[in-house]
């Protein structure tokens, strides 16, 4: 077997057998394999632009045959990229997407079964029967030549919204089926605490019925809470499950303290920006009733708009196998996170790799493992990363 020896010369030129039992003794403990190096190493990353000529990627998704499928928040288009770079807008109804300020075409969700019931889901903006506007998760069908939306039904609406600042939205499907919802509290200093608004909440329920999650804390409620999963949020804007299968949300902060949250049925949050909208109070307040949960990571003063997440995984990461990847669009950087067993913050890194591409929107995981990140450019200038290790 290959092994590495990484012990330095004993200090002052000494021989080992001067040096002392001592030095031979770390000798043999710093021989360590090639595998084991490159396990511990943080590899090289190559950045490549998968997708180009895009305005306001917000999420971007794996298809069958190394297809992708991109949203774009103000335009509302929904774009089939191909698998050797070229691009075809879908047609999609983009003239009942509401668009204003941080609200438009959001997230997107691809169904685990695309392949036989073709089904995909996203979250936007939307115009209501009545007058006025909200956020909602639709579900379309893709036809088999990528090139038409057919509308499927609306699976949840009714998430606040004013002038679209914190609109969220955030979707996951996880690993046991069900949909996954991050929200924003539309800046209204009421709404993440008011069990009955779906703003500032992570919401979870059945991705075919729109029915809540049976395991949802109030689930067996006749109002609105049903559907909630968590509480006393901001501004959702990243989602992400761990392979041990924890779910963990990402939010924007005030002027202080993005968070990354390990979420927990029916836990509190703490975001209480009342009376008004007062956005000087502690992104977690401890002084509420009950019990409020820290976050796992916060970036500290000033905020670096954190937004969409993923856990990197494979072997090829070396160092990285296992973290938490976090775009950063006010900062135009990623972070990779490594959290304990417990969800305790172990490090945190932040190649110079992905410090040159602007403002970073969304992180998905590409069926080998490599990254795809949407950048925040306008007018065409809008990208779809791809990250990988170097081989």
């Amino acid at each position: 077997m290959l092994s590495l020896v990484l012990a330095a010369a004993p200090a002052g030129g000494a021989s080992a057998a001067e040096a002392g039992p001592v030095a031979a003794s770390a000798r043999a403990t710093d021989t360590i394999t090639l595998a084991e190096a490159q396990r511990r190493a943080v590899p090289r990353l190559v950045v490549t632009k998968r997708v180009a000529g895009l305005s306001k990627p917000w999420d971007v998704k794996p298809l069958p045959g190394g297809r992708l499928l991109v949203t774009e928040r103000e335009t509302a288009r929904v774009i089939v990229a191909g698998k050797r770079g070229g691009k075809r807008v879908v047609r999609f109804p983009s003239s009942k997407v509401w668009h204003s300020g941080e609200t438009g075409l959001m997230s997107l969700e691809v169904d685990p079964r695309f392949a036989t019931n073709r089904r995909f889901y996203t979250c936007s903006g939307g115009f209501l029967s009545g007058g006025g506007h909200d956020v909602r998760v639709n579900v379309w069908r893709l036809n088999k030549k990528m090139t038409r939306a057919a509308f499927v039904r609306k699976l949840i609406g009714g998430f606040p919204t004013t002038s679209g600042r914190h609109g969220g939205c955030r979707l996951l499907i996880t690993d046991d089926g069900s949909m996954l919802v991050g929200t924003g509290d539309a800046a209204v200093g009421t709404n993440p605490r008011d069990l009955d608004s779906l703003g500032g909440k992570t919401l979870r329920l059945n991705r075919f019925t729109g029915r809540p999650w049976p395991t949802n804390k109030y689930a067996g409620s006749d109002r609105p809470r049903r559907f909630v999963h968590t509480y006393g949020h901001r501004n959702v804007q990243g989602l992400a499950q761990r392979r041990d299968g924890s779910l963990w949300s990402v939010e924007h902060g005030s002027s202080r303290d993005d968070e990354v949250n390990k979420l927990v049925n029916g836990g509190d949050y703490g975001w209480n920006p009342v009376p008004g909208y007062d956005e000087s109070v502690p992104m977690t307040d401890q002084s509420l009733p009950g019990q409020q949960i820290g976050a796992k990571w916060r970036s500290g003063d000033p905020t670096i708009a954190t937004s969409g997440a993923a856990f990197v995984y494979g072997r090829k990461w070396g160092a990285l196998n296992g973290t938490m990847a976090v775009a950063a669009l006010k900062a135009s950087r990623m972070l990779f996170l490594t959290f304990g067993p417990r969800g305790n913050l172990v490090r945190k890194r932040v190649p110079a790799a992905l410090k040159r591409y602007g403002r970073l929107r969304s992180v998905t995981v590409a069926p080998n493992g490599d990254l795809l990140v949407t950048t925040d450019g306008d007018d065409g200038t809008g990208l779809v990363l791809r990250v990988r290790p170097a081989r």
